[in-house]
């Protein structure tokens, strides 16, 4: 009798607690849908689109028992483009990958004087978080790269911030242009995306934690290359051993 007074127990435990989680879950909803006094505010299809978003993930996306804790197994970087989102590309769940968007998914070589904010995520991320891959995507058709192909030999500028970060990826510029001489513009882009991720993946292999991480075999470095136009994804990956002096 003790053993089944037990179980109602845990039973009717779990069911409180499912049902509370759903009132929670509704109430969060509730919250962001508005009160009857915003409903009659001006549409404001900007706001429509967040909360109908909001609603599809919580009905099918959300997860509670993220609050525990992130144990993400990746670390991603990828172009701030909002064509190539890796949580819709890669279909990563809530707690699957820490991430970093922006210009051309460039990332800097080790510099504790610039370039701060992109240290700073490598370092949680290998130091902290203990992620066992780090994946730079590029992606057809970026915009940064052939912003960074159309860079002047003057050094002009013509924006604030735009140039100055692009040439981060000048070695791999350099590079298409030496192998690649004679090739059309648009296709000298097309293979600098890709040396673009090469070249992102030796300057993370530059933070010495990320060292430390590859030469325990605690972490993999991995480049993806995605065609949106194609509907084609590339995978390769670079290990602890192999270096690039071109990009030296």
């Amino acid at each position: 009798m003790a053993e089944q007074s037990s179980k109602l127990n845990i039973i009717k435990n779990r069911e409180r607690s499912e049902s509370e989680s759903d009132e929670e879950n509704e109430k969060v909803v509730s919250d962001l849908e508005g009160t009857a006094e915003e409903e009659k505010l001006p549409y404001d299809p900007a706001e429509a689109m967040i909360r109908k978003g909001f609603r599809y993930f919580m009905e099918h996306n959300y997860d509670p028992s993220v609050g525990h804790g992130q144990y993400p197994k990746f670390l991603v970087f990828s172009c701030s483009d909002s064509r190539v989102s890796p949580s819709n590309v890669l279909n990563f769940q809530p707690g699957e990958a820490f991430m970093m968007c922006h210009i051309a998914n460039l990332v800097p070589a080790f510099n504790q004087l610039n370039y701060s904010g992109v240290g700073a995520v490598i370092e949680y991320a290998v130091k902290v978080l203990k992620v066992k891959n780090i994946l730079v995507i590029g992606h057809r058709d970026c915009g940064g790269i052939k912003a960074l192909m159309d860079l002047p030999d003057d050094g002009s500028t013509s924006h604030d911030f735009i140039e100055d970060w692009v040439k981060i990826g000048l070695p791999a510029k350099a590079k298409v242009l030496a192998e690649h001489p004679n090739l059309p513009p648009n296709e000298q882009c097309y293979i600098c995306e890709k040396e673009a991720v090469n070249l992102s993946l030796v300057n993370i292999k530059s933070y010495p934690y990320v060292r430390s991480a590859m030469a325990n075999n605690n972490l993999t470095l991995r480049g993806g290359y995605y065609d949106f136009v194609n509907g084609t994804f590339q995978l390769w990956k670079i290990n602890y051993e192999i270096t690039d002096p071109k990009y030296i």
